[in-house]
């Protein structure tokens, strides 16, 4: 048996000096350490504890050992972040010092390998009865907390609609005003150009006059659509306007429009996870998975 570098090691111990047993369901590896000359046990968890861990734990109970290392029977060296579960599948040997030891573990543990599988159905299938015996009381416990964070909102939303409205009832005024007085300057411009046309001057005069208005009101249409990238569409040049009276009224009172929309949001958001949570308590049907989005 020969190291890393080609060396042989000077001593190659027995198997027996390297023992494997098995200790309420735990491998309990015990070994002779070499400067205390006294044999030592260490439990390992397979599952979790690496190779690597194992040899650290020999070494700090024995600071005379300089280099342990773990080799498959072929010579190869077992990487340090296998896990001793996949290693006690086989034999190998420890090397301790310039000391091989010959380890094979006994059938015990393979056969505890070939049943984990089916050890992780069961906790799988214990988590599921534990889901559904609780199941109850975890959506009442659950419909309380969102009907406890629906008052909550319904209370900060409250002054909020309470001065959104009075905001929007007087943007709605001022834009009613603002198309009552487009109206009104309308009708007095066809006034006035019926006036001009048939009782100071005559059409032959009154003609460039119209096609200039004509002209200069598609310029100014024109330059709406620039200004606002939007067809100046009757409908949606209302909409806009009760926006801006809207916001700059919302300034004037400090009407946080961020804030309020938040709220909203969130509103919204527990009242849909208190509809999918109520629904199959109601109709006894399994519930639906609901999303922690707090």
């Amino acid at each position: 048996w020969r190291g890393r570098e080609g060396a042989p090691y000077s001593t190659l111990v027995p198997s027996d000096e390297v023992t494997i047993n098995y200790r309420h369901g735990l491998p309990v590896i015990t070994l002779m350490l070499p400067t205390r000359s006294e044999r030592c046990q260490f439990t390992v968890k397979p599952v979790v504890t690496t190779v690597g861990a194992f040899l650290q734990d020999v070494q700090r109970e024995d600071k005379g050992i300089e280099r342990a290392e773990v080799f498959a029977t072929d010579g190869s060296k077992v990487s340090h972040a296998t896990l001793m579960e996949v290693l006690l599948m086989n034999d190998f040997k420890l090397v301790i010092n310039n000391a091989a030891y010959s380890v094979s573990p006994p059938v015990k543990d393979k056969l505890s390998s070939e049943h984990a599988t089916e050890m992780e159905d069961i906790k799988s299938l214990v988590h599921r009865l534990f889901v559904a015996l609780h199941l109850e009381d975890h959506q009442i416990r659950k419909e309380r907390e969102l009907l406890q964070k629906l008052d909550h909102l319904k209370g900060e939303l409250l002054p909020l609609e309470q001065m959104k409205a009075r905001i929007m009832d007087s943007a709605d005024a001022k834009t009613s005003r603002l198309l009552w007085v487009g109206l009104a300057l309308m009708s007095t411009q066809g006034g006035a150009l019926a006036w001009l046309t048939w009782w100071v001057y005559s059409w032959d005069i009154m003609e460039p006059v119209t096609y200039f208005i004509t002209y200069g009101s598609a310029m100014a249409f024109y330059a709406y659509f620039v200004l606002t990238k939007q067809d100046y569409i009757y409908p949606h040049a209302k909409d806009r306007q009760f926006l801006h009276y809207f916001y700059r009224k919302s300034r004037k009172q400090q009407f946080n429009v961020e804030r309020y929309n938040k709220l909203k949001d969130d509103l919204a958001e527990a009242e849909e996870s208190l509809r999918r949570l109520r629904q199959p308590l109601h109709l006894r049907l399994p519930i639906q998975e609901i999303s922690d989005k707090d």
